[in-house]
């Protein structure tokens, strides 16, 4: 058997599914899709009008939209899919029209086939979604993986107020949950009691505080053995019942002060059932009691549809087991591969931005470190050669994707939170620490895949100016020119203060070429870069899973 190594994609998840991913390999699959409760549907049933849509990071701007490639999908379908998903897509396309939702339905439609096609019998798709296009995906699911295999619609309480004037305050999201068969695995969890339950039903307490209630010790119909026999006077066989325990067993809970006696004479003793032994309630389909990302402040990686690990940990503790695999076709930050790496889960995750793919990286190794399992990075490029087709790919943001790639490459985040056209100039930065004052330092960096030439470093360094900025980095694809080599040596050095005698030179130019054999910018490194948010320390899970019935 080959030996297993954790996987990241960058790209299209479903050539990535059809091309990487074998049939039934996978135990449980989250995923997030785009225009989730973090964006909006509204745009979605409009025919295209030249309103933005609001969605989460770059590369989903332009996507959903009604086009020759959604047709071609359409029709891919239809002629190709199963019988009632075909079926399905063209009712739908007969109620919706050819609109932004068609197109990002039939987007849906084609993965959940893959995902069908790759989850073994024994597994469990978990899909998040908001209540405005719940009702649709349901269909696909039902369509895809048969009502039959519904298991249940979560509610997750996302937050804990919405101000909305006109109707009730939208404050959760939904999450579908479907099974490929009837031996799907599932390991009951259980949610703690709340307040209320507890002062309800646990209305007694020991001196010591702990809560507990009263537990009857028989059971209906008469018994002629041990059970059936009077013990401490009281005769249960009069009564139509027996005891519940053999009488060396109700001793033994009387010595251990676990029995409660009425004060009344001839009174029926009671079981002391303690809150704090009781593994709570079995989980149900309602989640109030996980936390909203915003009080969360040690997870928010500044990704605008994260989502809270512990969500996660409960859908992955409840339909996984160690060692099983986890997969998210639409993983952006990575909370699902985070929380499955920390609950000793092999895992792959799919994202089709270079953003998505360098947050996850710098999450895992800050949460992790030394501990962190191996794992690979497929889809990017390797050489110069299929840098450049990454740039001219024009059919999947190439330029735009090129560009997240090569600000990776030096750990920059992308300017204007990575949205198309809008970097004035500048298309990312890295903050970096030279001494002690707890002020960052601002490096800009500019990414060209086309010609080049010496203005463009003019232009860099008007932009260091105004932007304040000590360093500046120009990434190219193509080989700089001799007077591009000069107007950087003009810009002269930085030469920290704290680090007298340490120079390092204003402007930098670095090839494609040079970075993919291991070079990097020169800049103080005084302390960790802050470029991106640095995810909290986590160790992996030791041991069994302290929160399932096994």
């Amino acid at each position: 058997m080959t030996p297993w190594t954790n996987q990241l994609y960058f790209g299209d998840n479903l050539s990535v599914l059809r091309n990487h991913i074998p049939d039934e390999s996978v135990d449980l699959i989250y995923l997030d899709p785009p225009f989730n409760s973090n964006a909006t549907y509204n745009v979605l049933f409009k025919e295209r009008s030249g309103e933005e849509s609001a969605a989460q990071i770059t590369a989903f701007d332009d996507t959903w939209h009604w086009t020759f490639d959604s047709e071609r999908a359409y029709q891919e379908v239809v002629t190709d899919g199963p019988d009632k998903l075909a079926k399905l897509l063209q009712a739908m396309r007969d109620f919706l029209g050819q609109n932004d939702m068609m197109a990002y339905l039939t987007m849906m439609a084609q993965r959940l086939a893959e995902l069908h096609r790759v989850l073994k019998p024994t597994g469990s798709i978990y899909l998040h979604c908001d209540p405005t296009a719940s009702h649709y995906l349901k269909l696909l699911l039902d369509a895809v993986f048969s009502e039959q295999y519904f298991k249940s619609e979560i509610v997750w309480k996302r937050t804990s107020a919405h101000s909305s004037a006109n109707r009730p305050g939208p404050v959760h999201d939904n999450i579908l949950m479907y099974v490929k068969s009837d031996e799907y695995l599932w390991n009951v969890l259980h949610q703690p009691y709340d307040e209320a339950y507890l002062s309800t039903f646990f209305e007694m307490t020991d001196p010591d505080g702990r809560k507990w209630k009263r537990m009857d010790l028989t059971g209906a119909g008469i018994r002629h053995g041990a059970t059936g026999m009077p013990w401490r006077g009281i005769d249960v066989t009069e009564k139509g019942r027996h005891w519940a325990y053999p009488p060396s067993l109700l001793e033994e809970f009387d010595e251990k002060g676990l029995l409660h006696w009425p004060k009344r004479e001839g009174g029926m003793p009671r079981l002391k059932q303690y809150a704090d032994e009781m593994p709570g309630v079995p989980i149900q389909d309602v989640w109030t009691d996980i936390r909203p990302l915003h009080n969360l402040a040690r997870e928010r990686m500044g990704y605008p549809t994260q989502k809270p690990e512990a969500l996660l940990e409960r859908i992955i503790d409840a339909s996984s087991n160690e060692g099983d695999v986890v997969l998210d076709p639409f993983c952006g930050c990575g909370t699902a591969v985070a929380v499955a790496e920390r609950l000793k889960r092999r895992w792959i995750g799919i994202d089709v931005t270079h953003i998505a793919i360098s947050l996850m990286k710098h999450r895992l190794h800050d949460t992790f470190g030394a501990e962190l399992s191996e794992y690979n990075v497929g889809g990017l490029p390797e050489d110069v050669a299929s840098a450049r087709a990454l740039a001219e790919d024009s059919n999947n943001d190439g330029r735009y994707q090129f560009e997240y790639w090569a600000l990776g490459l030096v750990d920059a985040r992308p300017a204007a939170g990575g949205k198309k056209g809008a970097d004035s100039g500048v298309d990312g930065y890295i903050n970096f620490f030279d001494d002690n004052s707890n002020k960052a330092k601002r490096i800009i960096v500019q990414v060209k895949s086309g010609h080049v030439n010496r203005g463009q470093i003019a232009t860099l360094k008007g932009d260091m100016e105004r932007e304040n900025a000590a360093l500046g980095i120009f990434i190219t694809l193509e080989d700089p020119t001799n007077p591009m080599t000069q107007e950087a040596i003009a810009a002269g050095f930085y030469e920290p203060e704290s680090l007298t005698g340490n120079q390092y030179p204003k402007v930098q130019i670095l090839t494609i070429e040079q970075l993919l054999n291991g070079d990097q910018p020169e800049y103080p490194r005084f302390a960790t870069a802050a470029t991106f948010k640095r995810a909290p320390r986590r160790k992996r899970q030791q041991g069994v899973q302290p929160s399932l019935d096994n």
